[in-house]
């Protein structure tokens, strides 16, 4: 793979990406130099803001595996996503690798089981860039085998090329179309849901804990995040189920997921 950069085939790509100007031809040039850079088993483009939820600008997965990766991913499990929730922080990295920026208990959560783990997924790379207020956030994933030392080193090598492709896709679209009042409506239902989910039992301490549990977030993880003992922690974890009449992180997301079909 290496002898593919400087290549002629790359040089090719890499001018097809500057000289394109139409949105399918921008697309199909990022996705070829990022097939040249790495072996992986496909690529996606999403738009995330805090106002719609997650568009899709660019793939290269198949009908079927677009149903199975992305249309179930924007359907709903999106929020409790480390990637979505890292994509709208202000102090977040531009290039992460997914395994490492994950919660501590993330293996032991309900959005890993419910759905990540149905992915397959075994490696994952993402870049971010901010445009107009909203997060691109470019995916290259791997379905078997990780991404080598070596595969790290060259996608971090060609940040600022692939960062350039992503802005000039962005420009040659219209984001407008690709959201309706009902998914838009359907985003504030979620993420009021999940800010608000225990608002008239629990305190606002206890709400933010029951969200960093309900994201994969282990006790200490936790104290680290809200910056108090994990001593503290505990007992606001104890406090709040009780509060809620359940014993376990598994009763917590069925509670959260209750009040999602109930309102």
């Amino acid at each position: 793979m290496d002898g593919k950069i400087g290549s002629a085939e790359w040089l090719a790509v890499v001018s097809r990406l500057v000289s394109e100007q139409d949105f399918e031809g921008v697309a199909n040039a990022l996705i070829d130099s990022i097939r040249l850079i790495v072996e992986n088993s496909h690529m996606a483009l999403l738009v995330i803001s805090h106002d719609d939820p997650p568009a899709v600008l660019a793939h290269n997965l198949a009908p079927a595996d677009e149903r199975h990766y992305l249309d179930r991913y924007i359907a709903g499990p999106y929020l409790l996503d480390p990637l979505y929730q890292l994509a709208l922080r202000p102090d977040r990295p531009s290039l992460v690798r997914y395994r490492e920026a994950t919660p501590d208990r993330f293996r032991s959560s309900e959005y890993y089981r419910q759905y990540y783990e149905r992915t397959h997924l075994e490696d994952e790379v993402d870049f971010f860039l901010d445009v107009d207020g909203r997060t691109l956030v470019m995916v290259v994933a791997m379905l078997e085998g990780r991404f080598s030392r070596a595969d790290l080193k060259r996608l971090a090598d060609a940040e600022p090329l692939l960062n350039a492709g992503m802005k000039k896709l962005w420009g040659c679209q219209d984001l407008s179309s690709r959201h309706d009042d009902t998914a838009r409506n359907m985003h504030e239902h979620l993420t009021a849901c999940f800010r608000d989910f225990g608002k008239s039992t629990l305190t606002q301490r206890e709400r933010e804990i029951t969200q960093l549990l309900l994201r994969g977030h282990s006790t200490k993880s936790i104290a680290r995040e809200l910056n108090i003992a994990p001593g503290t922690v505990m007992v606001h974890k104890r406090n709040l189920f009780a509060k809620l009449g359940i014993t376990s992180q598994y009763e917590l997301f069925s509670s959260f997921i209750d009040t999602l079909s109930a309102t």
